[in-house]
């Protein structure tokens, strides 16, 4: 069974820092680009980061490029997004997914490209 267990979350103040782990199991996490997303009271869900499955490439928003940092550890088949100098507006329920690609592909965090979801983590960011 396919599986993406999601760690952290919770409230914390402007400013501050949250790590995001993403826990794979069920299929071949090396083989798989993971895509973070996230949505937002009455928004539709946005793409944030995503790391190629070797680890080497990330891209990010520009929204949040230079605050989020998205790292992977194929060993332990997980995938790790750290959050600093949050903002009220990045608070949302993240979601990370997951999707085969070919080792030379590049990741992309578009929503329709992943086949494999985890439930959603709240992330809320105080003023």
């Amino acid at each position: 069974e396919v599986q993406l267990q999601r760690l952290g979350g919770g409230l914390v103040q402007a400013g501050g820092s949250l790590r995001l782990s993403c826990a794979a199991s069920g299929f071949a996490f090396n083989e798989y680009s993971i895509g973070w997303f996230r949505q937002a009271p009455g928004k539709e869900r946005e793409g944030v980061s995503c790391i190629s499955r070797g680890g080497g490439r990330t891209n990010y928003a520009d929204s949040v490029k230079g605050r989020f940092t998205l790292s992977r550890d194929n060993a332990k088949n997980t995938a790790y997004l750290q959050i600093d100098s949050l903002r009220p507006e990045d608070t949302a329920v993240y979601y990370c997914a997951a999707v085969r690609i070919i080792l030379s592909a590049p990741c992309t965090y578009t929503a329709g490209d992943y086949n494999y979801w985890g439930q959603g983590t709240q992330v809320t960011v105080s003023s």
